[in-house]
């Protein structure tokens, strides 16, 4: 399980990243200055890479047999600023207590 984990923490920091670059940079640029090139770029990116936490997510539920319902806010996290890094935290730390 160490690879699905590894591949869920991985894409859990880089979607939290991506989704405050979006959130705190992006959008006001776009509102404040009326420049829409870093939305464009920054938006598609977090969503290509949203997809992949998903998969990422699917993946770890299966292999440690979470519940539909947990399995559903994991992935909910990656939609919320900062809550990925917590959420991420939270899994490992689990995880991690499962294998011991």
């Amino acid at each position: 399980m160490s690879g699905a984990l590894r591949f869920f923490r991985v894409m859990a920091y880089v979607v939290g990243i991506g989704l405050l670059v979006l959130v705190l940079v992006a959008m006001p640029l776009k509102y404040l200055a009326d420049s829409e090139t870093v939305i464009g770029i920054v938006g598609p990116l977090h969503g290509f890479l949203y997809m992949v936490y998903l998969v990422a997510t699917v993946g770890l539920a299966f292999r440690a047999r979470w519940t539909p319902v947990k399995t559903v806010l994991v992935m909910l996290a990656g939609t919320v600023p900062f809550v990925s890094f917590v959420v991420e935290r939270k899994v490992t730390e689990q995880e991690r207590q499962q294998v011991s």
